[in-house]
């Protein structure tokens, strides 16, 4: 089993594809941005600001090629664009905005909003590689620790909480943030639906460094039509503090539809 560092190397331009990182037989969304963004680094801005990824065509796991072109290196933030193909045609395709976060930013001046309520983590069950009443089997679960209060589900529609750490103790970085601003359900199963909900788009922020520790976890629905949600996600580390803001398109099978 690869930890996340090691399934999202990238070596002379291509990438091994982690069957691991999954949900059903394909990569996991967020896991194939943050390939992308750990592409897209540098020495001087290393760390992904913002990104912004259409997802074009589910790749399979195996090789895939990524391929970085620099848009501007400033001397705070660069922009890059970077793109993910196999077998000749392109999977996904994402616009970085690149810095370098350190550990000692620390303060947020204004929050628009606290952390939200959740039960305490121990009181959660972890979300099992099968979850109950999904016909997909979620490979990444054996890797992630993922803890949702579906309790606390029912009292907000559209609105899951929940826990989220790595596996084997490995700490939060700002690469890996961006697959946690994808990880967890889709808030459309507190809605009914629980059928596929493939990302069309997403666009995440990163707020700052992590301190180690389990993530809190927020994503709310804010509107959907026949077939399309778009979702809010938020994320605070073990000390409170904001560190992923992320909003997404997405599209969503209703029971009883073709």
């Amino acid at each position: 089993m690869a930890g996340f560092a090691e399934a999202t190397t990238i070596r002379d331009g291509e990438v091994d594809l982690d069957p691991q990182w999954t949900v059903g037989p394909r990569p996991h969304g967020g896991y194939l941005l943050a390939v992308l963004a750990r592409a897209a680094g540098s020495e001087q801005h290393p760390d992904p600001l913002s990104a912004s990824a259409v997802y074009l065509s589910p790749p399979d796991v195996g090789p895939a090629a990524v391929t970085v072109e620099r848009l501007r290196d400033g001397r705070s933030a660069s922009q890059v664009r970077a793109r993910l193909t196999q077998k000749d045609r392109t999977c996904v395709e994402a616009l970085f905005t690149l810095g370098h976060l350190t550990d000692g930013q620390r303060e947020q001046r204004w929050v628009e909003s606290p952390p939200p309520d959740v039960a305490p983590r121990h009181q959660l069950y972890r979300t099992p590689v099968r979850p109950p009443g999904s016909e997909v089997t979620v490979n990444m679960l054996d890797l992630v620790d993922q803890r949702v209060d579906w309790d606390g589900a029912g009292e907000h529609p559209g609105d899951l909480r929940g826990w989220l750490s790595l596996p084997e103790g490995e700490d939060w970085d700002p690469i890996s943030l961006l697959y946690a601003a994808d990880a967890f359900p889709p808030a459309t199963f507190s809605l009914g639906s629980t059928g596929w909900v493939p990302t069309l788009e997403l666009t995440a922020y990163i707020r700052g460094v992590p301190a180690p520790g389990p993530l809190r976890v927020r994503q709310r629905a804010r509107l959907l039509s026949d077939s399309l949600v778009d979702q809010v996600c938020e994320i605070w580390d073990a000390e409170g503090r904001v560190v992923v803001q992320a909003t997404q398109l997405a599209a969503y099978r209703i029971p009883g539809r073709s």
